[in-house]
């Protein structure tokens, strides 16, 4: 992450959870387990010309391939994203809804993978939008970048 960001000029932002550290487990409150509902989230280093930030949720560790969880845009600039809170456009997860899907995997621990971005710009996309047009729709407009990783095992 730190390579592309120094390759691309993307700054780096820090992204946090009070609920879990990265790289330690996601409290059940926010997988299917409990009541599925986003978790709280911290961001430090947004430029200062950022217009919107954008949230992207994925697990790499799914069966077939990379599953996303949730996908957000045009969120408002914020350093504090509550939990629960959708401030912002959702698109098509691949759950097939359009809001936050918690962790669930069939078996073993899946690592869960939060992006967040800074936006140069408010992004003008359909609400049915899936990851790669979000991808492709904000690869030119990425001031910086940052991301926090948790894990489940489903009980």
């Amino acid at each position: 992450m730190i390579q592309l960001a120094k390759e691309t000029g993307i700054r780096l932002m820090q992204l946090s959870c009070p609920a879990f550290a990265n790289n330690e487990f996601i409290p059940v409150k926010y997988t299917c387990d409990g009541i599925n509902q986003s978790p709280p989230l911290e961001i430090e280093g947004i430029p200062e010309d950022a217009k919107s930030l954008a949230i992207i949720v994925e697990d790499p560790d799914a069966p077939i391939n990379t599953w996303v969880h949730w996908l957000i845009w045009n969120i408002p600039v914020t350093h504090h994203i509550k939990e629960n809170s959708a401030r912002g456009s959702q698109g098509m997860n691949d759950f097939g809804r359009r809001f936050y899907c918690g962790p669930c995997p069939i078996s073993g621990i899946h690592h869960y993978i939060f992006k967040i971005y800074a936006l140069d710009t408010i992004l003008n996309l359909p609400i049915n939008t899936k990851k790669i047009e979000l991808e492709r729709a904000m690869s030119v407009h990425i001031l910086a970048f940052g991301q926090l990783t948790g894990l489940y095992k489903k009980k």
